[in-house]
């Protein structure tokens, strides 16, 4: 945890410094450093699923992509999705270049969370098509021998030879939602949606192709695929953190800062997991995350009819992983010795 608290103090000293240069009060400076902690404890209560993900996929990789991802990794988390990614929606929403986006970014804040809140629906309707093949081919797999809820999960593995099942089961969800919105934003929401499932079939056979290719040099099994395969899941896992940001500050470099934090803790979280395996620890703490994934794909999908507050997000995936943790401490206690 040293470099995400050394990060976290510079973090906060940097978002106090902002908020009193462009308030130019300590007051104003306070307010900033309130609200980049806020924003910092959001994304970490909203991606302790996404540690364990990563986790678990981490573990099937080699050393050498073990490392990339948590260096290069970090990087696209921090700077490509957290400050990246909202000006290039703006620049794609407003039909201009990516310094004009910035620009609006810095000079008219206002104008900026419009225009972010505007794609709200094609960004959400990606997330969770592709969040939802995520959690669902998890559950759909008939090599899954470890069951937390038997009677359902049972039930997904004997489905898992039903070729087209999962992206079936997705198609009519999201048409489902198509149908409650109607008219033109129905069409945006379809649109976006399938991009989303061509995007995890499209990274899923990528990844087999590439890690199936051989066991040495740059593409090793468990390497670039799996690589690539993490770098679109934690995209889709920040969709949700930074668009619920906007709903405590438009300033886009007091997002980044905050979030930056957040996205550090997760870092350290996922080295946790790996180096002290406590998946295999706790039996039953990754199908909490998933479970978590899944429930995180559904309120994507309803923030596009109602408007759902981002601490029942939170509440609802940090009580799937605290459920299964006490479920493998049960089990835990029931097999020792």
């Amino acid at each position: 945890m040293r470099w995400p608290l050394i990060f976290t103090g510079v973090g906060l000293l940097l978002a106090f410094a902002v908020g009193w240069q462009m308030m130019g009060s300590v007051a104003g400076g306070l307010q900033f450093f309130l609200v980049a902690s806020v924003l910092a404890i959001l994304e970490i209560s909203l991606s302790f699923d996404n540690a364990i993900v990563n986790a678990a996929k981490l573990k099937t990789m080699t050393v050498l992509w073990q490392k990339r991802f948590l260096t290069w990794g970090i990087l696209i988390a921090v700077f490509g999705m957290r400050i990246l990614f909202p000006l290039v929606v703006v620049s794609v929403a407003a039909h201009v270049g990516p310094l004009a986006a910035l620009e609006i970014a810095i000079y008219e804040p206002q104008l900026y969370s419009v225009l972010i809140h505007d794609a709200h629906l094609p960004i959400v309707a990606f997330g969770g098509t592709f969040l939802m093949m995520v959690a669902l081919s998890y559950f759909m797999d008939a090599d899954k021998d470890i069951h937390w809820i038997p009677s359902l999960e049972k039930h997904f593995c004997s489905c898992a030879g039903v070729r087209g099942l999962q992206i079936g089961a997705v198609a009519v969800t999201v048409g489902m939602f198509a149908f409650a919105i109607g008219g033109h934003e129905a069409l945006r929401f379809l649109k976006a949606a399938g991009f989303g499932l061509a995007t995890f079939v499209a990274v899923d056979y990528l990844g087999n192709l590439l890690d199936s290719q051989g066991t040495t040099g740059t593409v090793a099994k468990g390497g670039l695929g799996a690589f690539l395969y993490l770098e679109v899941l934690d995209a889709s896992f920040s969709f949700d953190g930074v668009i619920g940001a906007f709903a405590l500050t438009q300033n886009l470099f007091l997002i980044a800062i905050g979030l930056g934090i957040g996205a550090l803790y997760v870092r350290s979280m996922t080295i946790m997991l790996v180096e002290r395996k406590t998946l295999a620890e706790f039996r039953y703490l990754e199908h909490g995350a998933f479970y978590s994934i899944l429930a995180l794909s559904i309120i994507m999908f309803s923030q596009v009819l109602v408007p759902v507050p981002e601490y029942i997000t939170g509440t609802l995936g940090a009580g799937f992983i605290l459920l299964s943790l006490l479920a493998s401490l049960r089990y835990r206690r029931q097999n020792a010795g």
